[in-house]
C-alpha cells in the first residue's frame, strides 16, 4: 500500500516575519497608547499603532489581512513621534515600513492608498535613474500613474521661475553604485 505525504506550505506568520526582518520584539509593547496619542494622523487612522502591535502580538492569521490591508500603514509619516514616545523603545516606524513592503508583495494594499503607492513608486524610480530625487520626474511619474494631471498645475511655473524645479536631473557621481543597490534589492524581492 502506497501512502502519499502531503506537505503543507507553512510560511512564517506576519509577526515572525516582522521580528526576523525588522529586529523588533512586538511583545515589548504593553499597550500604553502613547504612540497613538502622539501620532499627528491619529484621527485619520483605521488602526492605531498600538492596535497593529496588539494584533501582531496575538499572532492570529485572520489579523494579517487586516493589518496589511489597513490604510494606517500607508498614512504613517515615519516622523518617529511614536517611537520617541514609546517607553519600551519599540521602533514602530520600522515595523510600519516593513508592513508596507509586505502589503505590496502580497498585493494587499488598501485601495485608498493608491495615490500614496503611486508617489512611492515614482519617488523610487526618480532616485534609481539619477541617484537622487528629481522633482520634475517625480511629479511627472506620479501624475501619469494617478491621472491627476491638472492637480496643482498652477504651482509649477512659480516653482520653476523661483529656481525650485530643475528640468534636468542633477546626477550623483556614482550612479552605478545606486543601480547596484536597486539591482540587489530587486534580487531580494524588494519592491524598489
Amino acid at each position: 500500500m502506497h501512502h502519499s505525504t502531503v506537505v503543507e506550505d507553512i510560511s512564517p506568520s506576519l509577526r515572525r516575519r516582522v521580528e526576523e526582518n525588522v529586529g523588533e520584539t512586538v511583545n515589548l509593547c504593553y499597550q500604553c497608547g502613547k504612540c497613538a496619542a502622539g501620532c499627528p494622523l491619529s484621527d485619520e487612522l483605521d488602526l492605531t499603532p498600538n492596535q497593529i502591535l496588539r494584533m501582531l502580538q496575538l499572532d492570529m492569521p485572520q489579523f494579517e489581512d487586516q493589518i496589511l490591508g489597513s490604510y494606517s500603514i500607508w498614512l504613517c509619516l515615519t516622523c518617529e513621534t511614536c517611537s520617541s514616545r514609546c517607553p519600551k523603545n519599540v521602533e514602530i516606524t520600522k515595523i510600519m515600513d516593513f508592513l508596507r513592503h509586505e502589503a505590496i508583495k502580497e498585493n494587499k494594499v488598501n485601495p485608498k492608498a493608491a495615490d500614496i503607492l503611486a508617489f512611492h513608486h515614482s519617488f523610487l524610480r526618480s532616485v534609481k535613474m539619477s541617484g537622487r530625487l528629481h522633482e520634475v520626474s517625480l511629479i511627472a511619474g506620479y501624475k501619469i500613474k494617478t491621472m491627476h494631471l491638472m492637480q496643482d498645475v498652477n504651482t509649477a511655473p512659480t516653482l520653476f521661475f523661483n529656481g525650485k524645479l530643475s528640468i534636468l536631473p542633477h546626477k550623483v557621481t556614482n550612479t552605478k553604485a545606486i543601480r547596484r543597490i536597486f539591482d540587489k534589492s530587486d534580487k531580494m524581492g524588494d519592491d524598489l
